[in-house]
């Protein structure tokens, strides 16, 4: 749809805008919003982005379409009283305890408080307290802090196919809440974290673990060592000022080492393991013709997910440990000597763009002997919180390398972070002529992007093989149902759960949205492109390990997991 509004006496042409509060931001409007994002549906609730026409109607511009010569005032007396009005009783149902909320100067009730200029509320804040959810291992949940807004529901329930969260109860007795008022544990969530992403105020946040980050530091019984998912090195950046993508991996090691981290690692690194395993598990499937597709394992929130609605597909997942814990898994078994030696512990630190991966690491099948392959998971928001915390001035580290042995890493094994990078990954390795970087971007061009699905197919050896790349677990949902019913085929089938991959995690910095995805994606790339190793069996560091500590070890990256046959 074409045409031409009038707004605020400007006209303003519009060519596909899909409601009027595209159309005003298009004019460099900021129009308040709790409750819109253009992923997810309209909802309309919180009216914060009223409008006024010139007949003096008021309604919410993100449910109304643009219409060719329609003329709309967006600051009148009439509006601007309204949304005051509107942050007034939503501050008064509110827990307003911001010093010791997490969200604090990143809350977007508070931003817009301090814009409106409330300084005081005439009603009395709420006196009744519900009970605050910590039982999940990734996210907590403070009703107190909610206002409502129901992105956490939507995009539950839109992008995950989930729907963990629903609105429960009437009028002003209202509440988010899973299923029967349980604790957000003891219903199907999958962990992945996209609700606290969305969540415009505290009421759902990470559930930190920074405080074991500093016991750990501080026992000097521990040898502290930290790995770092590619992800987290093209969105840090964010908190400290920086642009999107901008690789700040450097600086991430010395605040790091700072902070008093022994050793720095690279889990690309360990993506390189999984891309060797993942591969050789590959072709022995599909030689034999057994369990196809092989869908990828890297992903806990899908695992999780499937496990949870397709319980008979479980034998379809790779066997292969996700990077995060197949590193763990060598680590603990490459220290072991020397820990004994020294009388020392390692604990291993995991900073990962993913709240999932906290749900992942405390698994029972990653435990060996009573010796977890993973200590601790912080999130990329977590680890900026230390930095801050320790006075660290980010921007003025001088830069530091990762230590090796395990510091090395192939482009084939950055790219994991980004939707589409497993599948890349493996095919390169499974090529005998490797493609440079330039024939790169032609033969996996319809692997990359921000699209739901991708749909691809190689010739491998003389045989075609055909993959499928799928995030947003509504979509895996859709895709899965259709190969069951035989209306598609694919050999390889990879799934993110989170919308562009790793690079949108639930631990990543907010807000995301398409556009901050593809920067993140692309300084993936760049990295991939300036690799001087282009595949992952190219990387020595790992070869030499398969033929040393992994010759009779390979059970080490590998996981059983049930399937309803052992049940």
């Amino acid at each position: 749809m074409k045409g031409t509004m009038i707004i605020d006496g400007r006209k303003i042409d519009f060519d596909g805008e899909k409601n009027i509060l595209e159309v005003v931001r298009k004019a460099g409007i900021s129009l308040p919003t709790f409750c819109y994002h253009s992923e997810l549906s309209i909802y309309g609730a919180c009216r914060m982005c009223m409008v006024e026409d010139k007949w003096g109607n008021t309604f919410a511009s993100c449910s109304q379409l643009p219409k060719d010569g329609m003329e709309v005032f967006t600051n009148t007396p009439k509006v601007q009283k309204y949304r005051k009005n509107i942050l007034e009783m939503i501050l008064a149902n509110h827990d307003r305890d911001c010093t010791a909320c997490d969200r604090t100067g990143k809350c977007q009730l508070q931003e817009l408080a301090v814009r409106f200029g409330i300084k005081d509320i005439r009603f009395d804040e709420i006196e009744k307290s519900l009970p605050i959810d910590k039982s999940s291992l990734s996210i907590v949940r403070n009703p107190n802090k909610c206002i409502l807004c129901g992105d956490c529901v939507r995009v539950c329930e839109e992008v995950q196919g989930v729907g963990a969260l629903s609105f429960a109860h009437r009028g002003s007795s209202m509440t988010v809440s899973a299923a029967f008022d349980r604790d957000i544990a003891e219903v199907n969530c999958i962990n992945c974290g996209q609700c606290r992403a969305v969540c415009p105020t505290g009421a759902i946040i990470i559930k930190k673990e920074n405080h074991k980050v500093w016991e750990a530091i501080h026992n000097k019984r521990k040898r502290v060592i930290a790995q770092v998912a590619p992800a987290v090195r093209v969105a840090l950046g964010e908190e400290f000022g920086l642009e999107p993508g901008e690789i700040t991996i450097g600086k991430i090691v010395a605040a790091l080492k700072t902070l008093g981290i022994h050793e720095v690692y690279d889990t690309a690194f360990a993506a390189d393991m999984t891309v060797i395993e993942e591969s050789k598990e590959f072709v022995e499937r599909l030689t034999k013709g057994e369990n196809l597709p092989l869908f990828t394992s890297c992903c806990p929130g899908w695992v999780k997910f499937a496990e949870n609605k397709f319980p008979d597909m479980v034998d379809n997942i790779s066997t292969c440990k996700s990077p995060q814990q197949m590193f763990g898994a060598v680590i603990k078994e490459y220290y072991k000597k020397i820990d004994k030696e020294e009388d020392k512990e390692t604990i291993l630190i995991s900073v990962m763009p993913c709240t999932a991966k906290k749900a992942e690491a405390a698994r029972e099948e990653f435990e060996y002997n009573g010796v977890k392959d993973v200590d601790i998971v912080i999130t990329t928001q977590e680890l900026a919180l230390l930095i801050k915390e320790a006075g660290i001035i980010f921007e003025q580290l001088e830069e530091e390398s990762f230590d090796m042995p395990f510091g090395l890493a192939s482009g084939s094994g950055i790219i994991f972070g980004a939707t589409g990078g497993v599948t890349e990954a493996v095919v390169t390795r499974l090529l005998k002529d490797k493609p440079d970087h330039f024939a790169k971007d032609l033969l996996f061009s319809d692997v990359r992007g921000m699209e739901n699905l991708k749909e691809a197919s190689f010739d491998v050896d003389g045989k075609e093989v055909k993959v499928a790349i799928v995030h947003g677990l509504k979509v895996a949902n859709d895709l899965i149902n259709q190969i069951k019913a035989g209306e598609r085929y694919y050999d390889f089938v990879e799934v993110m759960a989170c919308p562009g991959g790793c690079i949108a995690g639930g631990g990543q910095p907010v807000p995301m949205d398409t556009a901050m995805r593809k920067e993140r994606a692309k300084g993936l790339y760049k990295l991939d492109r300036t690799s001087h190793i282009k595949s992952s069996e190219k990387n020595p560091l790992v070869m030499s390990l398969f033929e040393d500590l992994l010759k009779d070890n390979h059970e080490l990256l590998h996981v059983h997991k049930k399937s309803e046959a052992d049940a």
